[in-house]
């Protein structure tokens, strides 16, 4: 969200950001690239913390009215209920962003969470809801969404223009911290994203040994936060791969991180399209990831990248190592996968089509 409003504001549009203030001390009010974000206060405690921040952000925006001309929410949840009924008041139109897909992703929230039904009602009235894949437009049908108001808009990413070496990478991060110390001479294979149950990290962390047997220096390297952590951390614990698996938590730009790699993993059991993967991609890593709906909607198998099944810890194994055992190979993969982002899923394209379905839903300007 941060990027597209960057995008807007590029093309000449007003854009201010409202989230939550997750933190006690975070200021109420920042500028990140030249857009305001304002955050609502939120009390740390659960469902507290949730009707606060609902009742905040619905006073910023009745403050705020005949400022703004559309709202733009992500994911159908608690901020897409408020907004929501704010728009059906005021006539404001109101186009919602589905974020994930499968047991991650809003569908799911909406069916299984406190209130997620009622959520699901309001979040039905909104002008427009953009899927960022048709896996996600699919369960938004299902789960009786209008079709004429679903826009299928795949995600994008930036198209880095100059990619640090590896090398230079690899010095840049051991300068930030020891664990993240790579040998040249070793191979780094990286996943970044949501330590969820979901992504498959328990089956890569089951395929690693096998590229240990092989590639005895290799490093594993788990960046991202989420609930899955801590059993995470026990698993390496257990399985004695402290030496060789790194969970060094989240980064506001993982370009190094991508530059430094020689691989890069996604074994999700499910994705909307991955914002993580892209990123991977636009950088020329060569990747793996799981083969399900929203993966091939990016990845042509052995032509710009592999796909595995989903679940299945040996044929993970004997992707990475085929990939990490023919490095010729491997970057040919990632320079066509680079390619294949170039041409279908920039960043400038993502904006421009969230802007025409935005002008749609404020229908003509007198």
């Amino acid at each position: 969200m941060a990027r597209l409003a960057t995008q807007f504001a590029e093309r000449g549009h007003e854009v201010s950001v409202v989230t939550a203030a997750w933190q006690e001390e975070w200021p109420r009010q920042v500028v990140v690239r030249g857009v305001p974000v304002f955050r609502i206060r939120q009390s740390p405690r659960r469902w507290q913390g949730t009707w606060q921040y609902m009742r905040g952000l619905g006073r910023w925006l009745h403050a705020q009215r005949g400022v703004y001309d559309a709202i733009l929410v992500s994911m159908l949840k608690h901020s897409a209920y408020v907004a929501v009924q704010h728009g059906l008041r005021t006539g404001c139109p109101v186009v919602l962003r589905a974020e994930g897909s499968g047991e991650t992703g809003d569908c799911r929230f909406q069916e299984t969470a406190r209130f997620g039904k009622r959520i699901r009602r309001r979040c039905r009235q909104a002008t427009a809801i953009i899927a960022p894949a048709q896996s996600v437009a699919d369960e938004l049908w299902m789960a009786g969404y209008d079709r004429e108001k679903v826009v299928t808009i795949a995600n994008g990413v930036p198209i880095p223009t100059t990619i640090p070496s590896r090398a230079a990478a690899r010095q840049a991060l051991a300068g930030i911290h020891s664990d993240l110390q790579v040998p040249d001479d070793q191979r780094l294979v990286v996943y970044t994203g949501r330590l969820d149950r979901a992504k498959g990290l328990r089956e890569l962390l089951d395929a690693w040994p096998a590229v240990l047997r092989q590639h005895r220096g290799a490093r594993l390297w788990l960046v991202g936060e989420g609930p899955y952590r801590d059993e995470l951390y026990q698993r390496i614990k257990d399985a004695e791969l402290q030496q060789s698996v790194c969970m060094p938590g989240t980064f506001d730009d993982v370009s190094d991180l991508l530059a430094a790699a020689d691989l890069f993993v996604l074994p999700s059991y499910a994705e909307g399209l991955s914002l993580s993967l892209l990123e991977a991609m636009a950088h020329g890593v060569p990747t793996v990831a799981s083969d399900v709906p929203g993966n091939r909607q990016v990845i042509a198998d052995s032509s710009t990248g592999r796909l595995v099944p989903p679940r299945d810890a040996a044929a993970l194994s004997r992707a990475m190592l085929e990939l990490l055992n023919d490095p010729a190979g491997a970057m040919a993969l990632g320079r066509s996968g680079r390619r294949r982002v170039e041409q279908a899923f920039s960043l400038e394209r993502m904006a421009d089509s969230h802007l025409e379905v935005i002008r749609g839903a404020l229908g003509p300007i007198p």
